[in-house]
């Protein structure tokens, strides 16, 4: 019994940190689009797409529009 409850924990843990990542990347790609409207309108922009922010983690604002 014991063996089936670790086994299945263990199983969930990668569906978890995917979940997570891909929760992260959404934060991240919505905060840039509220950044880009709020310092920075002026500059154009083409916001790259999710998978992009999935993939590295991080803003994909200009240099030139960053807080």
């Amino acid at each position: 019994m014991i063996l089936l409850i670790t086994a299945l924990s263990m199983a969930e843990e990668p569906v978890c940190d995917d979940l997570k990542r891909d929760m992260t990347a959404l934060e991240i790609f919505l905060q840039d689009q509220d950044d880009h409207a709020e310092f920075c309108p002026k500059i154009k922009w083409e916001q790259p797409d999710i998978s992009v922010y999935k993939e590295k983690l991080e803003s994909q604002l200009p240099e030139s529009c960053k807080k």
